[in-house]
């Protein structure tokens, strides 16, 4: 039996996919929805918008500042997003849309990555969900807003 490798969080969103999915392939909008508070702005020569094989760059911080760059490895546009940086575990952003909206899910997949088993010793898994949850908050709250504003 293969090990699951990925914890995903969902939220119901009262705005459109290409609303959300705009706030998401914006990388200077990164820091704006991050609910972990690592996140601290992008990378000053990051595209405008990503694209399938992106690079950018995020200024980050836990207890110390430094720099991760990532690549986008899997794009559809208006449904799914996710980037992965040097580890090789990724971030996706699945969009399903509704008759309320759009059903946004964020999923922490370690499977790709390079050393699943540090991950699993550092805890990550059992971390991120409550900062998966509190970032498709501040999503819903930024979403809604530039819905309303359009």
């Amino acid at each position: 039996m293969t090990k699951q490798r990925s914890v995903s969080v969902s939220r119901q969103i009262n705005a459109p996919a290409e609303v959300i999915f705009d706030i998401l392939a914006d990388p200077s909008r990164h820091a704006e929805i991050d609910g972990s508070g690592t996140v601290r702005g992008a990378k000053l020569d990051d595209p405008e918008r990503l694209k399938m094989g992106s690079k950018f760059g995020m200024k980050m911080k836990i207890v110390v500042p430094y720099d991760m760059r990532s690549t986008v490895v899997e794009f559809e546009e208006n449904r799914r997003i996710a980037w992965a940086h040097f580890g090789k575990h990724r971030w996706r952003y699945e969009l399903e849309p509704n008759d309320e909206g759009t059903l946004v899910t964020e999923t922490f997949d370690w499977s790709t990555a390079l050393s699943p088993q540090f991950i699993e010793l550092a805890g990550y898994p059992k971390k991120h969900p409550a900062n998966m949850e509190k970032t498709l908050e501040r999503l819903d709250a930024v979403a809604t807003s530039d819905a309303a504003a359009s």
